[in-house]
């Protein structure tokens, strides 16, 4: 091969790299400094698979700043799944693909019924389901996943993190009775940045 063929593949896959690290916001390293990394702008008027793809890097950080018990059987793979019909598209693939979390290969995973969530470590619940959201909730709530969602008025019923876009930024509040109940553990970095933080079940008042 040409020396200018192997300079270009090589500037090729430095700009692969560079751009798999952008396209995570810098969350990980931002949050580990005490910053609000988990904040990414995004304009409420853009594509919904842009709005996705920002949506699809949270889930991978929640992975990161949530402690699931000790107890847990933990698989081979950290598995993040969506449940009805699937707004990410192949951000969520793109996001997870070749990450790790504690040496457990992250793997994105479609589900149609709440009762094959027992295999999931994060459960993204698809404004789809939002007709009978009590009903996966009361499903999915003895198994030990994280639930998370933007359906309006998750967290009030139940759900443990929702996305929310405020000022044209992706936000997410948090419902720490309902982790505490499934015995997880939220991180104090990742509960600093979030926008609201719910410490009573149900329809109780935000703290």
């Amino acid at each position: 091969m040409p020396p200018y063929y192997g300079c270009v593949s090589r500037r090729l896959a430095c700009r692969t790299r560079v751009f798999r690290q952008e396209r995570r916001c810098g969350l990980f390293a931002l949050i580990v400094a005490g910053l609000a990394g988990l904040v990414c702008d995004v304009n409420a008027q853009l594509p919904k698979p842009e709005e996705y793809h920002v949506k699809a890097v949270y889930l991978y950080n929640f992975g990161k700043f949530v402690q699931w018990p000790a107890s847990e059987n933990k698989s081979e793979s950290f598995t993040i799944c969506v449940l009805g019909r699937d707004p990410f598209g192949p951000a969520l693939d793109t996001t997870l693909a070749g990450e790790s979390i504690d040496n457990r290969k992250l793997l994105a995973k479609r589900i149609a019924n709440s009762r094959d969530a027992a295999g999931c470590q994060i459960l993204f619940i698809s404004a789809s389901e939002s007709a009978r959201l009590k009903e996966i909730l009361a499903t999915v709530e003895k198994f030990r996943v994280l639930t998370v969602s933007d359906i309006p008025g998750f967290t009030a019923n139940g759900g443990m993190i929702q996305f929310v876009l405020m000022d044209n930024k992706v936000r997410f509040e948090v419902n720490v009775s309902a982790t505490e109940k499934a015995g997880l553990t939220c991180s104090s970095q990742l509960l600093k940045v979030a926008s609201d933080i719910r410490k009573s079940p149900g329809n109780g008042p935000k703290q």
